[in-house]
Order: structure tokens, then sequence, then C-alpha cells
């Protein structure tokens, strides 16, 4: 929900400008505000869940969210709208904290890849569903609709989390308690660990910096996740919108190349990851070593360039006024290399350092997100030259 809530209003981008009286530009940084938070509010939420546990972190985030979305829909200005953004990013990050550290306490080693996949594909789906889905909101409707929507989906999400599901970290179970496994499970949500919070857990994964294998799969993660997701994402409202005069309803389709690239990537990334490091553990009688995951990446970095080329060239090409589907196509390719580099460098990055996977998540959404933050400031104004230019030496 946090790259969805964060890209949600992209499709809206002019809808937003036009009511609230700023630039299409400066309604962008509404979204980069959010990934920029989104990226440092887990460093808060892991040591916490550590301590209460999973279940009533998720429970109070998804209860605040709901909050903070309805503050938006009701946000009489751009101040007041970035302010509740804001809150939402921070209430909404723990899933980004801890995320991966679920997924570790939840299944073994050989499966982790799959279900890692499956995180990790909702992660970056997050980013082309949001405004695939709410460019038919901004245009039937009004876009403040969208936070209601947002709003109703965390009220949703927090009843039926209440109900199904239960605490996955586990530190000992007290057998002398008189309460039903169900009572412990279910309708307890005190402190489990009562160990004392240390003031160097909230910057403990930051010193995975000094980790080499877990920062250099980090780092070119966030690189590919920058141009395939983001810049694609923030690109597609200011360049194709423009360039082919489409209203928000049929701007929410051009992400359709996202979504279809993204989950055909993660069968590649993931189930057949595994299966790959299933055949050499076969063939040498042992466990592989992490890295050989990593020959699989090469072709995800190989298509996310292929895919950004078809992009920005036949973006650049297209004529004016007239759509056609190849930009989206060049979109679609390079959502299925990121999307292959995602799920292989977050598995080895977990499989390198699985001691403390909570922490290796954090440092990965950490670094993703100032990247997905920083990137929005430098490459809009570049990229409407590129793609503009051309036409503008024809004129």
């Amino acid at each position: 929900m946090g790259t969805f809530t964060a890209a949600a209003i992209i499709a809206a981008y002019e809808n937003i400008a036009l009511d609230l009286g700023v630039s299409i530009q400066r309604v962008s940084y509404l979204t980069s505000l959010q990934i920029a938070i989104l990226g440092g509010a887990p460093l808060l939420w892991k040591p916490l869940s550590h301590r209460f546990g999973r279940r009533p972190i998720f429970l109070l985030s998804l209860i605040l969210s709901c909050a903070c979305n309805i503050g938006c829909a009701k946000s009489p200005d751009y101040a007041s709208m970035a302010a509740c953004r804001a809150l939402v990013a921070f209430f909404i990050s723990p899933a980004s904290a801890i995320g991966s550290g679920v997924v570790t306490e939840t299944f073994f080693r050989h499966e982790r890849a799959r279900y890692m996949g499956i995180w990790t594909i909702m992660v970056t789906l997050g980013v082309p569903i949001g405004p695939f889905i709410f460019g038919f909101v901004a245009q039937r409707v009004d876009y403040r609709w969208i936070y209601w929507i947002l709003a109703i989906t965390n009220g949703v999400q927090a009843i039926l989390y209440l109900f199904f599901g239960p605490e996955t970290r586990y530190i000992g179970v007290d057998v002398q308690s008189e309460s039903s496994a169900f009572k412990r499970e279910y309708l307890s949500l005190g402190r489990i660990d009562p160990t004392p919070i240390k003031v160097s857990e909230f910057y403990h994964p930051l010193t995975l910096f000094t980790n080499i294998p877990v920062l250099l799969a980090t780092v070119a993660y966030a690189m590919v996740f920058l141009f395939a997701s983001v810049l694609n994402s923030v690109e597609v409202p200011q360049l194709l919108q423009q360039k082919f005069e489409l209203n928000a309803q049929q701007l929410g389709l051009q992400f359709l190349g996202l979504i279809i690239g993204t989950i055909l990537g993660e069968q590649l990334g993931g189930f057949m990851s595994d299966m790959w490091m299933n055949a050499r553990a076969r063939k040498i009688g042992r466990k592989p070593e992490p890295e050989y995951r990593l020959w699989l990446s090469y072709i995800g970095f190989l298509l996310t360039i292929a895919g950004m080329v078809v992009f920005l060239v036949c973006t650049e090409q297209a004529t004016v006024g007239q759509w056609n589907v190849k930009p989206v196509v060049g979109t679609g390719i390079a959502a299925f290399g990121n999307q292959v580099v995602t799920t292989v460098m977050t598995t080895y990055a977990v499989d390198t350092y699985p001691q403390d996977a909570g922490s290796v998540g954090v440092f990965i959404n950490f670094v993703r997100s100032t990247w997905g933050f920083i990137g929005p400031f430098w490459y809009v104004r570049p990229g409407q030259d590129i793609c503009f230019s051309y036409g503008q030496k024809r004129s």
C-alpha cells in the first residue's frame, strides 16, 4: 500500500493542479514527498515492531493511514494536502520496514525467492496499478475520491488483519500461560519482547553500508528501480499526456504496460529463480552460494536498458496528437527487467545476511526511496527536453 498510495494521484496530476492552482510539476512533488518518507520512516518502525510485534504495528499503521487519507480528501489547499500526504506516508511505511522480515519468518529458505518475489511484486505493482485504477476515478467522479477510496481500503485492511493476521515474530512461548493460543495470537496487543530499546537500533540498518554484498545489490537495484519504475511512472503524465492529449482515464491506461511487464518479470525473478538454485544444488550436491542467483540479474539489466531506450525514442518520434502503443511497449519491457532485478537482488541480499533480514529490508527500502525521491527533481525537465527536442527542431 505504500507505493500504491504514493502513485495513486499520478493520473490526476492535471486535475489537482487546476483545483489547487499550482503547476503539474509541483503536484508531482506530492508523490516525491511520500517516496522520501517511505524511505526514512521505517527506521523508526523496525525497532518498535521487534518489541511489540508485527501485528500491533500493522494495525496501528492502517488505522492512522485511514485517518490521514481522510485529511487528504478534505484538504483545502496544496500545503495542507502535502502535510496529510506526508503523514500518510509515515504511517503506511511499516510494511516497507518489516515486509522482508515477515517473509523470512514465515517461509523456508528453499521457498524464499518465490514468496519474497510475491512481496516485491506487490511493492513494484503499487506504482503502476495506482494510476491505472484511479485514472478512471479522476475522470468519472472527482480526484478527491482517490483519497476516500484509499481511506476505505485502509479501514477494510485493518478489519481483515485484526481477524486474519497472526503475529509472525517468535521469541518463545510462555508454557505456563493460562490464556488460549487463539487469545495470545489474535487478541493480545501488548509488548512481546521486554528487552530495552537501544538508540542504536534506530540507525542499525544504515550500518549495512559497510556490508559490501548487501550494499552492491541494493545500489544496483535502486538505480534500476529509479529509471524503470519511478522515471517511467512520473514521466508518463509529463510526456505522454501532453504529447497525445490524453484525459485522466486514458492516461491511467498507459500504465498497463508496466503492470504486464512486472507480472511476467516475476515469473523469471521468483519461481524460476528458485528452480535455478535448486537445479544447481542437485548438480553439486549441496546448497549453492547466494552469488549463483545473480546470473539471472543480467537478463533484467539488459531488458531494463532496452525498454527505456524504446520508451524514450518512440515517445520522441511519435506524432503529436496521434497515440501509438510503442512507448507503452517500452515501459513494459523495462518493467519486466526491473522486476527480475528486484526479486533477484532482494533475495540475494537477504540470503547473504539472513540473521537480520528485517534490517536488510529497511536498508534496501531506504536507499531505493532516497533515489526515488531525488530523481523527479532532476529528470523531469531533461526528460521533456529529450522527448520534445525532435518536434521543436522540425518546427
